[in-house]
């Protein structure tokens, strides 16, 4: 494990050498170059993987030093490809416990800015859109998450899809989306799902949104607004996203909790 200073900017990328995690690493590169970050590499050793050896103290030592041993030297191989390619500097940490767990515990550990990271979670908003893994980090990550899921993607950000509600942590979102379309170059996307047809509650959220729309467009960035009717709030974010061709959705972890 290298030791570093939390003082520079850290982008976490867990690897698991498979595809969708190097998928999620490229997708890093312009995240890090413009955030003046470095990417720390991350690989955590399954604490089930050392099961079998539980009762066997030497025997699970030796085990886990030999995988500790194999995957650094093959983190230290990719950390050289990719600083190469990057052109930002490139940590390695290896830790054991429950995956998800040890992700957060080491974005908190390097004050992280963002933790990026490849899922491979199922097909359709009726099934589980994020692997286990990474629908724990979300909710429980302390810097945002972005999550990598698919096979084709733009390098880069054109757009931003920000669906919104009445919650208190709108502002920080929109400053956040703000913050990404800027650095990007991005067209951010306002969306407010209507779920009833209540009057009341139509025009406060159409306020929000002409207020939200008027303040992106102040920050000098292209923005869209519209709102969309369905009884399904995370089929209608999915279908806004196709239709607009969106390369980023930016959910809140409390908003989540209903659709993730």
């Amino acid at each position: 494990m290298k030791f570093m200073s939390t003082e520079v900017k850290q982008i976490v990328i867990p690897v698991d050498f498979g595809e969708q995690s190097m998928i999620a690493l490229r997708q890093s590169y312009n995240l890090a170059r413009l955030t003046k970050s470095e990417i720390t590499l991350l690989n955590v050793i399954d604490e089930d993987f050392l099961k079998p050896f539980q009762d066997i103290v030497s025997a699970k030592h030796n085990y886990e030093t030999h995988l500790r041993d194999d995957i650094g030297l093959r983190l230290k191989e990719l950390a050289e490809k990719v600083q190469a390619e990057a052109g930002v500097k490139v940590n390695v940490v290896t830790r054991t416990g429950k995956i998800y767990e040890e992700i957060v515990a080491a974005a908190n550990d390097l004050n992280a800015a963002f933790i990026v990271m490849g899922t491979m979670g199922a097909v359709g908003l009726k099934k589980k859109i994020l692997g286990s893994n990474a629908s724990r980090v979300v909710r429980e990550s302390e810097c945002p998450v972005i999550t990598i899921k698919g096979k084709e993607h733009r390098f880069g950000c054109r757009h931003i899809l920000l669906p919104l509600d009445l919650t208190k942590e709108t502002k920080e979102k929109v400053d956040k989306a703000i913050e990404l379309a800027t650095m990007f170059g991005s067209i951010i996307h306002i969306v407010t799902i209507l779920e009833s047809d209540d009057e009341f509650l139509t025009n406060k959220l159409t306020r929000q949104m002409n207020q939200v729309q008027e303040f992106v467009e102040e920050s000098g960035i292209k923005c869209t607004s519209e709102f969309v009717s369905g009884s399904d709030v995370a089929d209608e974010i999915i279908a806004t996203a196709t239709r607009v061709e969106a390369d980023l959705i930016m959910i809140m972890t409390q908003q989540e909790v209903g659709f993730t």
